[in-house]
């Protein structure tokens, strides 16, 4: 040991150290059950929660009286679509970063000047790829909705 308390032969933080840190091992087994009964409390009161909102707003028959809640009640049912509009600004922010990004291959230099040209080039149209790739799962969504309105049209018709 030296003037200061410190062993020379210990490695790390004794126990008792790390309990000091955490607080007694009652307060964080306390802590523990806590954590754990909220969960159960959580997941009952999502599950009934989510059960009465589908059963009694969204599959109910009776047209909501507002727009509010006509606009709520399409958008619980998943007729408003917000994806997207959050994609195409997703799609923005990923490609302004990467060209952004390309430039801090230029302080690399040597090859750090290729991989700012493959960056810079290569990485908008990556970018662009995976965004259409994504809205085409939109939009197969989009055209089955519009095949599903026009087929629900005519039945009524005939």
């Amino acid at each position: 040991m030296d003037i200061l308390g410190t062993s020379y032969y210990s490695y790390g933080s004794s126990s008792d150290d790390i309990m000091d840190l955490l607080g007694s091992s009652s307060s964080v087994g306390s802590a523990m059950q806590g954590v754990m009964i909220w969960t159960i409390i959580a997941t009952i009161l999502a599950l009934v929660g989510g059960i009465l909102v589908y059963f009694l707003f969204v599959r109910s028959k009776n047209e909501p009286k507002g727009k509010f809640a006509k606009w709520l009640k399409d958008f619980l049912a998943f007729k408003v679509m917000w994806i997207e509009p959050i994609l195409k600004v997703v799609y923005y922010i990923a490609t302004i970063f990467v060209i952004l990004y390309s430039f801090t291959f230029l302080a690399v230099g040597g090859m750090g000047i290729l991989m700012f040209l493959g960056f810079l080039i290569f990485g908008p149209i990556v970018v662009r790829l995976i965004y259409e790739a994504t809205m085409m799962f939109i939009m197969i969504w989009h055209n089955t909705q519009c095949i599903a309105d026009n087929t629900t049209k005519k039945s009524s018709k005939d």
